[in-house]
């Protein structure tokens, strides 16, 4: 028995020896390739005081519209890429524990019964015996003992990948939240110009029944008749068209909220009111990008790949397997158990690499290339990073004077109108100087609407790119 329990406590020893071993090259972070300030000039605006940091704020204290936030919590139910994103998580979790188990030995019970009938040795014909056998036995077969760390490599890119998927879920929720915000913007702006093209085409008809009049009474021309129905033409045409793009809204809406969107939850018009911030921290580049789920996420992809090249180098060395088995056999069934039928094995074996026309070679040369490209998309994921938050910092810093400027034309169009229908109307001008004002003031308001929706936009996407919206998520071992 003593004979027994040694040789199931060496392969322990050995592990406790050697399990801590890996050829891996040790992971150093590269230096981000980006500069370590924002650009600044014209287009940038100064940061100012007390502004929060985007990771900082959870997407209900972002958003302050109600109906917003009740679509952003019904899309985090419902929608099929989020689904699809936390179960690769368990699905990658599930391959790190399979990966994990090749640490260990995989022990298997077994129990036999034989009965035969057989001729005794060098005896003649009907000399014969009939014998029994019974076997119970408890072993592992072909456990490899990882001495210079091949397993426990691959356990590693196993591990790397499976956090690589909860920052990718991360990832997938931020741009999530973003989308939803965008899609309600979105629906909102139309509905909003929908509702200036109806009350511009009410004006436009009010102004071709005054022509028709002043026209059948021979005041006015024919030509003035057909310039104004030109614009309530025009009108038409944009209501048509608002009216469609709104109802294709509403099915974006309903994709990327997963499920039909309540018509209660559909906005009316666009609030200036649909967040609670104004601005927002960007912080520095190297505090901020880094702890974007994306670049975490491109970040544990290249240690996989750097645990692959340990993988890799393993390969060149031997590979130590064991095979015990201990166990009691017995010609009787009432003897199976007493002292001395108990039986055992312990079998090493060692494969060694003779010839392989250079197979062990490419694999470490690819693995050495899998985390040259990992390392590459790493640093192009963190300068692709920093151009979002520059564009949207960019665009940040000039929409408030395209706002002022806007609003400014937008009166100007018009008080332009007004003077240019009260000239027409006493005979001062042609109405072709009333059909130009009603296009600018036409196209103004329609520009207004257009960059309060880019100003809204600029804050969702500075929040998104910024790393707003995302859950914490753990990054412990599974």
């Amino acid at each position: 028995m003593k004979r027994i329990i040694a040789a199931l406590c060496l392969p322990l020893g050995i592990i406790l020896c050697f399990g801590g071993c890996t050829l891996a090259p040790r992971y150093t972070r590269p230096a981000a390739p980006i500069p370590s300030k924002w650009p600044g000039g014209a287009a940038y605006k100064t940061q100012e005081p007390g502004a929060a940091a985007a990771a900082g704020i959870p997407w209900k204290d972002f958003f302050t519209d109600r109906r917003l936030k009740k679509l952003v919590g019904l899309a985090l139910k419902n929608n099929r890429d989020l689904r699809v994103a936390t179960l690769n998580i368990e699905k990658a979790r599930a391959l790190y524990q399979i990966q994990r188990s090749e640490l260990f030995p995989l022990i298997n019970g077994s129990s036999s019964w034989t009965k035969q009938r057989q001729l005794y040795p060098g005896s003649g014909s009907g000399q014969a015996m009939t014998s029994e056998q019974y076997n119970i036995n408890l072993g592992t077969s072909s456990w490899e003992i990882d001495f210079f760390g091949r397993i426990r490599s691959m356990k590693e890119q196993a591990l790397e990948q499976f956090l690589a998927t909860k920052q990718a879920r991360r990832s997938v929720q931020i741009s999530l939240v973003a989308e939803v915000a965008t899609a309600y913007l979105n629906l909102a702006a139309d509905r909003e110009q929908l509702r200036l093209s109806l009350d511009t085409l009410k004006t436009q008809q009010a102004a071709y029944k005054l022509i028709k009049s002043r026209f059948e009474a021979g005041v006015s021309s024919e030509l003035d008749l057909r310039q104004a129905q030109t614009q309530v033409d025009a009108a038409r045409t944009d209501v048509a068209r608002y009216t469609t793009l709104s109802a294709q809204d509403e099915n974006a809406l309903d994709l990327v909220v997963g499920a039909v969107v309540p018509a209660g939850l559909f906005p009316d018009a666009l609030s200036g009111a649909i967040t609670a911030v104004k601005d927002i921290a960007p912080g520095l580049p190297s505090d901020v990008l880094l702890k974007r789920p994306d670049i975490i996420q491109a970040e544990d992809l290249l240690k996989g790949a750097n645990a692959n090249i340990g993988a890799a180098r393993a390969d060149f060395f031997p590979r130590i397997a064991l095979s015990t088995n201990i166990g009691t056999t017995s010609y009787q069934l009432s003897n199976l158990f007493k002292p001395g039928s108990d039986t055992w094995s312990f079998a090493p074996q060692a494969v060694f690499p003779v010839f392989d026309a250079g197979v062990l070679r490419a694999n470490l040369k690819a693995a050495k290339v899998d985390r040259d490209i990992a390392l590459a998309q790493y640093e192009k994921a963190i300068q692709t990073a920093f151009r979002e938050v520059a564009d949207a910092l960019a665009q940040r810093g000039t929409i408030d004077e395209q706002m002022e400027a806007q609003r400014s034309l937008v009166d100007a169009a018009a008080a332009t109108y007004r003077l240019s229908m009260a000239r027409y109307e006493k005979g001062i001008d042609s109405y072709l100087t009333v059909l130009d004002s009603q296009r600018s003031l036409y196209g103004a308001q329609k520009g207004l609407v257009a960059t309060r929706l880019t100003r809204l936009l600029n804050l969702v996407t500075l929040y998104k790119v910024l790393g707003g919206g995302g859950d914490a998520v753990s990054s412990q071992t599974p």
